[in-house]
C-alpha cells in the first residue's frame, strides 16, 4: 500500500512560480509511474502530466505545456511538479496519482481504479 502526501499549494499571483511534491511512502518507488491530475469544483478531474517509472517519458496536457515541469526523485520518493507562469485558469486542487509498471518507459493520462491517490493540495492563483 504507497500512501501520498501533496504539498507546495498556495495562494500565487498570475505569472508567478509555484512547486509542487508528492512524497510516498509504503511502497517501492522505483516501480511506479507517476501523474498529476487536478480538478476544480463541478468539474471533471483533469490529466496535467505524467512521468514513467524511470523519470522518463514525461507528458503534458496542452494547457501546460511549456509552463509545467514534470520530474521524479527516486532517491527522495518524490514527485514534483514546477508550475511556471501561472495563470488564474490554473486554479483547482492537485493530485498525484501512481500506479506500478513493469514497463520502464511507460506513462498513462488516465486514471485507472487500482492507482494510489494523494489527498490533494490546493492551488489557487489570482489575476
Amino acid at each position: 500500500q504507497v500512501q501520498l502526501v501533496e504539498s507546495g499549494g498556495g495562494l500565487v499571483q498570475a505569472g508567478d512560480s509555484l512547486r509542487l511534491s508528492c512524497t510516498a511512502s509504503g511502497g517501492i518507488f522505483s516501480v511506479y509511474a507517476m501523474n498529476w491530475f487536478r480538478q476544480v469544483p463541478g468539474k471533471e478531474r483533469e490529466f496535467v502530466s505524467g512521468i514513467s517509472r524511470s523519470g522518463t517519458n514525461p507528458k503534458y496536457a496542452d494547457s501546460v505545456k511549456g509552463r509545467f515541469t514534470i520530474s521524479k526523485d527516486t532517491a527522495k520518493n518524490t514527485l514534483y511538479l514546477q508550475m511556471n507562469s501561472v495563470k488564474p485558469e490554473d486554479t483547482a486542487v492537485y493530485y498525484c496519482t501512481a500506479f506500478a509498471t513493469a514497463v520502464s518507459n511507460y506513462v498513462r493520462d488516465r486514471p485507472s481504479p487500482n492507482d494510489y491517490w494523494g489527498q490533494g493540495t490546493q492551488v489557487t492563483v489570482s489575476s
